[in-house]
């Protein structure tokens, strides 16, 4: 009798075991309907920060326009970045960037402007 009863009780533990067909497709389904609700409540939430970031976004923008002229200024003065050793704080409180032994010189500084805009004072005169 122990030798019928064993096959069966394994049989029948095997099978139980095992995930039927319909049972997996639900499964899968549940699965793909989870990750489309994920995706659609992501998509959402993107879509909401990039209305609120919007108006920042275009105030970046235009500072950046405005910042354009003296970026171009200050990369003609500086040149080659990878001509410099890291910056040094000194106890002071001052910052030092030194020039890399070895590296070409430095552009040359650009003339002054001889003709400043109207709407800029030069400096040390004070209107009374």
């Amino acid at each position: 009798m122990k030798q019928i009863f064993t096959p069966c009780v394994l049989c029948l533990t095997l099978a139980l075991a095992s995930p039927s067909p319909l049972l997996a497709q639900d499964a899968q389904t549940d699965r793909e309907e989870g990750f489309s609700l994920m995706e659609r409540g992501f998509r959402l939430l993107f879509d909401g920060l990039m209305q609120d970031m919007e108006p920042a976004l275009d105030e970046m923008a235009k500072a950046m326009k405005d910042l354009e002229p003296m970026a171009r200024q200050l990369a003609e003065l500086v040149g080659d970045v990878q001509n410099y050793d890291p910056p040094e704080r000194l106890d002071n409180g001052d910052i030092i960037i030194r020039r890399k032994i070895g590296a070409p010189p430095p552009p040359d500084l650009p003339a002054p402007d001889t003709n400043p805009p109207l709407d800029q004072k030069p400096e040390g005169q004070i209107e009374l």
